[in-house]
């Protein structure tokens, strides 16, 4: 799995970073997808686990190098996931720049609804999304907010990282990222639909 960070304006200046001038991104190992219906089990080493909804492209062709205008052949679903970041580690990480895996990459911190097929999308250039914690919105956001397009994605990571058929791509989360605890409740919608609904354990 590959993750893109500071990908949308807002939440750019919600964590106070700075404004990227080419898409950002870091892996997250298979181990990272928790089993099928299981809910997120909240880990032992962190107190403080924050939720970053986003979109999740589903990668259809193995390609390397490609050309931004060849892109959309290479990707062909579409879903919500939320890239789950154990907010006191990553920040601890920063301060003595240390890589951020341990909390980005840990078991479980990858949870993702089913996909849908690109073509099905009334807009595949503005598409909505969101998230609910116990039945209220907490994230909302359009892909065409994105600061980088899933194209540009697409077309850089593969500058440096063969892509697969298989592989997902969370594209970024916009504003509005905050705390999960024990016993809350996520839904994750795409457009109207609801794609994923998840207990916190």
């Amino acid at each position: 799995m590959v993750c893109i960070g500071r990908n949308y304006l807002a939440h750019v200046k919600e964590l106070d970073n700075d404004l990227p001038t080419e898409p950002l991104f870091f892996m997250k190992p298979d181990t990272a997808l928790p089993p099928e219906g299981e809910p997120f089990a909240y880990p032992d080493f962190s107190s403080q686990i924050h939720y970053e909804t986003e979109l999740v492209l589903r990668i259809c062709r193995t390609g390397k190098n490609i050309d931004e205008k060849d892109a959309p052949y290479y990707y062909d679903a579409i879903t919500v996931g939320i890239d789950f970041t154990a907010r006191d580690l990553q920040n601890e990480c920063k301060a003595k720049g240390h890589p951020w895996e341990k909390a980005k990459a840990f078991d479980g911190s990858a949870v993702i609804g089913k996909f849908k097929s690109i073509k099905d999308l009334y807009n595949p250039n503005d598409i909505a999304f969101g998230m609910k914690l116990n039945g209220e919105w907490r994230q909302q956001g359009h892909s065409r907010d994105m600061i980088f397009n899933f194209d540009r994605i697409v077309s850089h990571v593969s500058r440096f990282v063969t892509l697969e058929e298989g592989d997902c791509i969370f594209t970024g989360t916009p504003q509005g990222v905050g705390e999960v605890h024990v016993g809350d409740v996520l839904e994750l919608f795409l457009e109207d639909e609801p794609m994923c609904k998840f207990e916190i354990k």
